[in-house]
């Protein structure tokens, strides 16, 4: 009997001890996994390992996302190197020992080439790393691969499947296999949506990045154009292209974000990134919507009513953490469709200068040179014309470069059209810090024969004018991912994190995807009466 005292004793002090904290999952925040390693309940190996198996289970079997064209052969050396850091006292920032997947148009010196998803890049393994990879390298991430994306960043064909490139299949989103995850950086989004990695890095000319960001559930911020180098990233307008953070969290897009952000000498667009760059982790420690007048831009809504009920609740959530919502009566319909055939018209200019630049200084073993190589290529090679065409290709080599007076003049008039729209929202009725919309629509399926419906977005504005453009998670419809944008004047990213993660934290919608085959599948779809 004197035992039991003993006995009871022994249970309750262990039901009192605290749980044994778990190793993170796939999902698990960057600061979630970088706490880990700090406490010695992972490492960058384990997590690398862990990653790659993910990858092999979800990538080239089961569900066949073809969110990942290849994984980087040096990954689990490069991990090992930094535990080692570790180790001995040396941890390079927050990021170290994190995993990354990297969008398949950004150099990487990792023995394998960089593609653009095209078939006619299949040799251009460079050696040498675009400067924003260099950056995270020296942060201390582990480049886990090479994210798929739409083929030539989408710019090929007025028919193309958002998400197909010739090199990686169909990128599949996660949430729904039989959907589209956007594109064209399809595979970054999907990729981190469905715990392939912990941060991807993304690329935009017009919704690339906050497109599959949307429609995944993520993340996505496409920064001011010239925060972040484009050198030796395959382009389509140095006015337009940028690379951005796609994470499953704000505050990871902020640590990342910090890393790839800075001036770069061979991109004189980046001139002032050094001095605008910011500590954006930092600053969401204080965020708060109290207060903060957000402009409200209804120019997507009318469109799918599940998706603008997906945009109210994300406006009463706003509001009830505190945010004064002002209703914009933003631009005119026809500055709109004036931006929209400009910006046509000038990527095809920019494309065809751009992309000789850059086959110019490709690996000597690429057989294209110019934009007339590439076509040829194309229509000798069946697998890259099996689906679509190369219309966007022909239009771009029958028109004129970007040195063009009129593409001069035309470029400029874009741009003032769409900073003058965007400003002028940013001034309505005494002025707003940022601007709320709804970033897009439910997915659409997949269909080769149709080609996929698109509902919109607003990135054309922010894409124009190089302002920044940031997403985050709002719910869903029928679990396909609906997404808020926030739109801020150039060089705000630091305040738009602030305000996403703020939203972030008063509305937490970003769901782990069910990998279901079609969101028919769901209980809701079953017949409501059985006859048997």
């Amino acid at each position: 009997m004197r035992a039991a005292p003993l006995l009871i004793a022994l249970i309750l002090m262990t039901l009192a001890a605290p749980a044994k904290a778990q190793t993170p999952g796939p999902f698990a925040s960057a600061t979630e996994q970088q706490q880990a390693m700090t406490e010695g309940r992972t490492s960058a190996q384990a997590l690398t390992r862990a990653y790659l198996a993910r990858i092999a289970q979800l990538n080239h079997r089961g569900p066949r996302l073809n969110a990942v064209i290849a994984v980087n052969p040096r990954a689990l050396a490069e991990a090992r190197a930094l535990d080692a850091e570790r180790k001995a006292g040396r941890v390079r920032g927050p990021l170290h020992g994190l995993t990354v997947l990297i969008k398949d148009n950004i150099e990487i010196d990792d023995g394998l080439p960089t593609t653009a998803g095209s078939l006619a890049l299949i040799d251009n393994v460079t050696g040498r790393d675009a400067p924003v990879a260099a950056r995270l390298r020296a942060a201390g991430v582990v480049i886990l691969g090479r994210a798929n994306l739409s083929e030539w960043a989408n710019f090929r064909s007025t028919r193309s499947l958002s998400g197909w490139s010739a090199v990686g299949g169909m990128t599949r989103n996660p949430h729904s296999l039989d959907r589209t995850a956007c594109g064209s950086s399809s595979g970054s989004g999907a990729s981190v949506a469905a715990g392939l990695a912990a941060l991807a890095v993304g690329t935009e000319t017009d919704g690339s990045i906050t497109c599959p960001a949307a429609m995944t559930g993520i993340v996505g911020l496409k920064p001011t154009v010239g925060l972040v180098s484009r050198d030796r990233i395959v382009p389509i307008s140095p006015a337009q292209d940028t690379a951005g953070p796609m994470t499953r969290t704000v505050a990871d897009a902020a640590l990342l974000l910090g890393a790839m952000a800075g001036s770069d000498p061979r991109d004189p667009a980046t001139t002032e990134a050094d001095a605008r760059r910011a500590d954006y982790a930092a600053g969401l420690r204080t965020a708060s919507l109290k207060g903060v007048r957000l402009g409200v831009w209804r120019g997507l809504q009318g469109r799918s009513p599940q998706a603008d009920a997906v945009f109210e609740a994300a406006l009463k959530s706003l509001a009830a953490a505190g945010a004064v919502l002002v209703e914009l009566k933003g631009p005119e319909a026809a500055t709109l469709a004036r931006v929209g055939s400009l910006e046509g018209d000038l990527l095809h200019a920019d494309f065809k200068t751009a992309v000789a630049a850059y086959l110019a200084d490709a690996a000597p073993a690429v057989k294209a040179k110019t934009l007339a190589d590439l076509i040829a290529f194309n229509t000798a090679e069946p697998r890259e014309t099996a689906l679509f065409g190369q219309e966007i290709f022909e239009r771009a080599q029958r028109g004129p470069g970007a040195d063009d007076p009129k593409v001069i003049a035309d470029r400029a008039e874009a741009t003032r059209l769409s900073r003058s729209a965007l400003d002028a929202m940013f001034a309505e009725a005494g002025g707003v810090e940022a601007v709320v919309a709804l970033a897009n629509g439910p997915a659409a399926i997949l269909d080769p024969v149709n080609g996929a419906r698109f509902f919109g977005s607003p990135s054309t504005l922010p894409a124009v004018s190089g302002y920044p453009h940031l997403v985050v998670p709002a719910g869903d419809v029928n679990g396909l991912p609906i997404g808020l944008s926030f739109l801020g004047p150039a060089w705000s990213e630091a305040r738009l994190l602030a305000l996403g993660h703020a939203y972030e934290q008063a509305a937490p919608a970003r769901r782990d995807p069910a990998f279901l085959p079609s969101v028919a599948g769901r209980p809701e779809f079953a017949p409501a009466y059985d006859p048997s």
